[in-house]
């Protein structure tokens, strides 16, 4: 008899515990809260260490249509636009760190999750199930949804998200610290924006406290903004609430051209606060484990949310993948000592770059941002190397007896 997991959360993070375990044999089954198990939100980046895990797990095959790889990675002055350093990716990824750079919209990145787990696993995900509570068992664990029913499970994963009900129950309710940032994002066709389209990369715009990225999704026809920017004043936490065109503008005022026309063409905007996190102490009781924003929410600053998510996910099935079923609990904290120093650090990191792209005079601009430009244009390699520990990470096959 399979041993039977249920997730509950159907994003990214999610479904990819979902495909990830039903590969080494697990039965699964899904909860999400939403009525339909479709995305909104806009554009994300996978790094190499994301994209071989979706490889191994065959959802890569069905992105290609929709996903864009960018030319570099670089960093720009916001208001003048002149470049400080660009790291080659299309041309160097794969060789370099074992797979492509990509950019892409979030939505499509579900559908495929979506399609793989059908594949796989048929009718296997509930929507509009909210999950209020789990109680763990000896050898077991059961959760409650909203309507009265339960459900019981030899391991429940909670993949819900910066607001997780499975970590307020396991930690009890917790009150974030409020970064003092606000984000800002919008999707806007490459069509409506004239002559001042963003370069077809990964671009970082730095500024005196604040900054921007722009990428390309769905297969470079549009641009997706993200602006983040010191406020104390909104902290609303989510990504649903609208925000107003021209307090956008009034946060970029004389900023490059090519931000503020992107703002200017955005059908809408979309604002909220940025919260943090401390690390946990652990990330399972009993046979209740979590995984993605749920474990180690993190700042967009190394747009890696998502990346380590699946990079949960995938560890997590490996430490099942060999366990008795009395020692889940022992496998679900090996995914745990496994994983905690390495999100962790990208926690940190993407503090650190959120101070490194805000850096608020031109003497402090010039001398963190003149060491960059000199490796950037004198030793490129030396800035490729930065990213190996975090790019480079190599995870090996699920199990000998994954199904594909």
């Amino acid at each position: 008899m399979n041993r039977k997991a249920i997730i509950v959360g159907g994003g990214i993070g999610g479904l990819t515990a979902a495909i990830c375990l039903r590969q080494i044999g697990w039965d699964v089954q899904v909860f999400e809260t939403a009525p339909s198990n479709s995305e909104i939100g806009a554009g994300i980046q996978i790094s190499p260490n994301g994209v071989k895990i979706l490889q191994e797990i065959g959802v890569m095959r069905l992105l290609e249509e929709s996903l864009f790889e960018p030319d570099s990675i670089e960093i720009r002055l916001g208001k003048s636009g002149k470049k400080l350093v660009q790291i080659p990716m299309k041309d160097i990824a794969a060789d370099r760190w074992g797979a492509r750079y990509v950019q892409i919209h979030r939505a499509d990145l579900i559908v495929g999750l979506n399609t793989r787990l059908a594949q796989l696993s048929p009718n296997s995900i509930e929507t509009d199930s909210k999950v209020i509570s789990f109680n763990n068992r000896e050898t077991s664990a059961f959760i409650k949804l909203q309507n009265g029913k339960t459900h019981e499970a030899d391991l429940i994963v909670g993949a819900d998200g910066v607001h997780s009900t499975i970590r307020n129950q396991m930690f009890g309710p917790e009150r974030a610290r409020f970064t003092g940032n606000v984000a800002w994002r919008a999707v806007i066709p490459v069509e409506h924006l004239g002559a001042l389209v963003p370069p077809p990369t990964g671009c970082i715009w730095a500024g005196q406290q604040k900054h921007a990225v722009t990428t390309r999704i769905h297969s470079g026809r549009t641009v997706n903004f993200v602006g983040i920017v010191e406020h104390s004043d909104w902290k609303l936490e989510g990504w649903k609430f609208e925000g107003k065109t021209a307090d956008a503008l009034a946060d970029f005022k004389d900023w490059n051209p090519t931000i503020t026309n992107l703002i200017k063409k955005a059908e809408s905007l979309h604002k909220w606060a940025l919260f943090d996190r401390a690390p946990l102490p652990h990330w399972h009781t009993g046979h209740v484990a979590l995984l993605g924003d749920a474990a180690h929410p993190m700042l967009p600053s190394m747009a890696q949310g998502a990346v380590q998510s699946i990079e949960d996910a995938y560890v997590l099935a490996k430490s099942l993948a060999s366990s008795s079923h009395s020692h889940i609990p022992t496998a679900c904290n090996n995914y745990f000592q496994s994983r905690i120093r390495r999100t962790t650090k990208v926690q940190k990191v993407s503090m650190k770059n959120l101070d490194l792209f805000h850096k608020s005079n031109v003497w402090t601009q010039f001398v963190h941002y003149a060491p960059i430009w000199f490796a950037g244009h004198f030793t490129p390699t030396l800035i490729q190397k930065h990213y190996d520990w975090l790019y480079g990470k190599e995870f090996g096959p699920l199990a000998p007896t994954s199904l594909h």
